[in-house]
């Protein structure tokens, strides 16, 4: 089973990028792989323009076809997600999400800008037809530290908040997938996730 990011962020150094390391981490543990794509990916023309018979977009378009579901990732400024995030979301054709799980995962300078998971970025996923919509996670750019290794390391707070949501969200991955066996006496534990600091 494989899963594909979406970073829409505009900064190669994205805060936003380090909540995808951890996802990947916990991905890992479930043996579901991840694979990131950035704007940074593309040819800022080609990408601008939509030119649809560039290799680069093609590709993408593929990737997202193929994963068992996305992991949709953003920086949030002035209470909306990032343009860059739009430009590769205008890339999927209409209902390319269909019957897929998705995360949102959203990072802003300030607790302000939290809503923008539910007010701006989900309602474009649904217009996508994404199967089912997790619940999302944002942090505080300040909850999201870099070590002297250049490992990410999480706030206690923000971490106990995105490893329920991404495995959640890898439990939903794997229903979906058409050869996923649920083990017997298995049952899904209600969400109560929460996305207020």
């Amino acid at each position: 089973m494989s899963v594909l990011a979406i970073l829409g962020s505009p900064s190669k150094q994205s805060k936003t990028g380090r909540l995808i390391e951890r996802a990947e981490q916990l991905l890992t543990q479930q043996d579901i792989q991840l694979n990131t794509i950035r704007v940074h990916d593309f040819d800022a023309e080609k990408l601008l323009h939509a030119d649809f018979s560039d290799p680069s977009i093609k590709a993408f378009q593929e990737a997202v076809k193929s994963a068992d579901g996305l992991i949709i990732a953003t920086p949030v400024y002035k209470a909306a997600y990032a343009g860059a995030l739009k430009v590769l979301l205008d890339l999927i054709p209409e209902g390319g999400l269909e019957g897929k799980p998705v995360l949102p995962l959203a990072s802003g300078g300030t607790p302000v800008h939290l809503l923008a998971v539910d007010y701006a970025i989900k309602p474009v996923l649904a217009a996508l037809k994404a199967g089912h919509i997790q619940q999302g996670v944002f942090a505080v750019d300040k909850q999201i530290k870099v070590n002297d290794e250049g490992h990410v390391q999480l706030d206690e707070e923000l971490d106990e908040r995105i490893t329920p949501a991404v495995l959640q969200f890898a439990e939903q991955v794997q229903k979906a997938h058409p050869h996923f066996k649920a083990p017997q006496g298995h049952q899904q534990k209600p969400s109560n996730l929460q996305i207020c600091l």
